[in-house]
């Protein structure tokens, strides 16, 4: 009966507007009285959590993110992608992905990821004559890649909250990141193609040699941070002081478009994002202590059973059910709600984590692009100027892309499962 009147109010409580840590707290606080436990217990679980050496990494990667967003980083390998892009019909666009693809191996965060790459792109598509729902859809979706590629936060999360391996779930990112790159360009250039975008202008060689001498310090940052990973030099948390710290230096000293007087501003902004996430962070994983501790994942496991499904169906109902969350709630509340509810489930039915790790970060790369809730869509909404129709309608053809990526994912499970095999072994 408890667990129907919980769930009752957690949608009472979503529709009326509650912030969800707010939600999950009072979730957790009234389940633990319920159960008469002593909510010291529950101070004491939060004291617990936050000395989780992988929570450590999540406020440095933010401040990294912070960093690169507003430090000339983006302007350097947009300039860099532009001598990969070459001279192509819907070039910029192309640029738009090869950066991002760049960005993200960086940043960890869809969310700075599109608004950086939306902030510097959009105009210039705009002055290109591009058409604004392909230019809006083409950033929006390329901004999803921040979530995919290592180093990701989603990522991370998932592996705080489901005990596994984060350089596993790191490098299983890899492939389908760059499969999902490589998908968006072969749409790029087709529809540029059908529909006779402009030529980009031939860069000269001193430009293309000035462009990559300038995107070298950029570039330098995810070769030390995700080689320190993969290598066993630095743990995860490690590596994200490493890249706060270089994001830092690069901004500041090399690019110069952070000076000294602003480090105190972004460093807040940084502070604030990382507070929103931690405060959501903990009030999700106290709920979920209670959910394990009420019986309520084991319950759901045990229907899973009594259903009879098998691994391949229940990694669809999962799929299906990830959408329809994705759909009115934050990306990091859908993980750290559904992944709690489901991990005894697939440790039953084999199912690898870190492979579910990348089925579910993909999901969430949908949610980013789906209305009514869709971050990056009013991002590019708030960037471009153009209505939520326009947006949504470009952002349509890679949102088909992704859900085929996604069923690639699903069902052919070395996709992501081989780099990190290769690398650790089984």
């Amino acid at each position: 009966m408890i667990i129907w009147l919980m769930l009752a109010l957690f949608f009472i409580m979503l529709l009326a507007g509650v912030p969800i840590y707010l939600v999950l707290g009072c979730l957790a606080v009234i389940g633990w009285l319920v159960d008469g436990v002593p909510l010291i217990s529950l101070a004491q679980q939060f004291a617990n959590e936050m000395n989780s050496q992988t929570l450590v990494a999540v406020p440095l990667f933010v401040i990294a993110a912070t960093f690169m967003e507003r430090g000339g980083i983006t302007r350097a390998l947009i300039n860099f992608a532009g001598t990969i892009a070459g001279r192509n019909r819907g070039g910029l666009a192309i640029v738009c992905v090869i950066a991002t693809t760049f960005f993200a191996a960086i940043c960890g965060s869809s969310v700075a990821t599109a608004m950086a790459m939306g902030t510097a792109l959009i105009p210039t598509m705009a002055s290109r004559n591009y058409p604004a729902s392909f230019s809006v859809g083409t950033v929006g979706a390329a901004g999803t890649l921040g979530i995919l590629i290592p180093p990701s936060l989603p990522l991370l999360i998932y592996g705080l909250i489901a005990e596994a391996s984060v350089p596993r779930l790191f490098l299983a990112g890899v492939i389908p990141g760059l499969l999902q790159g490589a998908l968006f360009v072969a749409y790029i250039i087709w529809y540029s193609r059908k529909n006779k975008l402009p030529l980009e202008d031939r860069m000269s060689f001193a430009e293309m040699i000035r462009c990559c001498r300038d995107a070298i310090p950029a570039l330098f940052i995810p070769l030390v941070v995700l080689g320190g990973i993969y290598t066993g030099f630095v743990t995860v948390s490690e590596a994200a002081g490493v890249a706060a710290f270089a994001a830092i230096i690069v901004s500041v000293f090399v690019y110069r478009e952070v000076a000294l007087r602003d480090i105190p501003d972004v460093l807040s902004e940084g502070i604030r994002q990382t507070a929103v996430i931690i405060v959501i962070i903990l009030s999700a994983l106290a709920f979920g202590h209670w959910l394990t501790s009420a019986g309520v994942t084991r319950s759901i496991a045990t229907l899973v059973t009594e259903w009879g499904l098998n691994s391949w169906q229940f990694l669809l109902l999962a799929n299906a059910i990830m959408f329809v969350l994705g759909m009115f709630l934050e990306v990091i509340s859908v993980i750290l709600i559904f992944v709690p509810l489901v991990l005894p489930i697939i440790e039953h039915l084999g199912i690898d984590p870190v492979h579910f790790g990348l089925v579910v970060v993909l999901n969430m790369e949908l949610a980013l692009l789906t209305p009514p809730v869709g971050l990056n869509l009013f991002i590019l909404k708030n960037i471009s100027g153009e209505r939520m129709a326009t947006v949504i309608r470009g952002t349509l053809p890679f949102v088909l892309i992704l859900m085929f990526l996604l069923l690639i994912v699903t069902f052919v499970p070395q996709i992501s499962l081989w780099l990190p095999e290769l690398a650790y072994g089984r």
